[in-house]
């Protein structure tokens, strides 16, 4: 059975961890299946993905039974796994949407909040976990978390191990969305089809102009904006969605 399942409906990637008796915890199949995937999500024409688990979890992070062997590697091992994820994820120009369902830990927590956005079951759960088996966040959890949730509240969740729900989450601002079990992937795809459905490459321009809003001065983002806006208006999908907005306008 795969570890990470894939589905393309129309424009948008579906991928599922599929590991649920182990809470979708990455062994190396689910690694290497999970690369696999982002590979698959560069296609052109996949416009949006949706990232999922199966079962009671989102992510339990590493599978400590399978990868004691990886652990000992250290450095090796986060940067040819959980790294080289999150930065598939960064470099895709395309929205990906965190569909929450269970308990994000450890790692999970980090894929998690790497996603451009999350959407969370009332069921969810959120563990930082690291320190408590005495390591320190990785897989760029403390790049994102810090980004979300500010440094004071960061350290302070990330230090202590603390166990947050999904209303917790909302009310930081760690998601964006609480839904009952059953809405949640529904809403996800909803919410990936009407970006997929956006002209141009606006939306993807959009991740990369953020992303480096937080490295930047005002002058440089002022100049990247120019850069990025010179791209999107060059894009054929970008014009014939403009001469049908004037056509509408037109018409009232």
């Amino acid at each position: 059975m795969s570890s990470v399942l894939r589905e393309r409906l129309g424009s948008v990637l579906l991928i599922t961890l599929n590991r649920p008796e182990s809470l979708n915890a990455f062994n190396a199949d689910l690694h290497r299946e999970l690369s696999d995937a982002w590979h698959q999500a560069s296609d052109p024409q996949v416009r949006a993905v949706v990232l999922t688990g199966s079962g009671r979890g989102f992510c339990a992070g590493a599978d400590l039974k399978a990868e004691h062997s990886a652990k000992d590697a250290g450095h090796t091992t986060l940067r040819h796994t959980f790294n080289a994820h999150t930065l598939a994820m960064a470099a895709l120009e395309k929205p990906v949407i965190a569909a929450i369902n269970g308990a994000a830990a450890g790692a999970g927590l980090s894929l998690a909040c790497a996603a451009d956005l999350r959407l969370a079951a009332n069921t969810a759960k959120f563990v930082p976990a690291f320190v408590d088996i005495g390591l320190v966040p990785d897989a760029g959890g403390s790049w994102f978390i810090t980004r979300l949730l500010g440094y004071a509240r960061a350290f302070a969740w990330l230090s202590s191990n603390h166990r947050v729900d999904a209303d917790q989450a909302l009310a930081w601002g760690l998601i964006s969305e609480v839904l009952e079990p059953q809405q949640l992937l529904p809403r996800a795809l909803q919410l990936a089809h009407e970006l997929a459905a956006k002209p141009g490459r606006a939306v993807g321009l959009t991740k990369r102009l953020l992303a480096q809003a937080s490295r930047q001065s005002l002058a440089e983002q002022l100049e990247a904006e120019v850069t990025l806006q010179n791209l999107a208006l060059l894009d054929p999908e970008r014009a014939r969605a403009r001469a049908a907005m004037q056509e509408k306008l037109t018409r009232h």
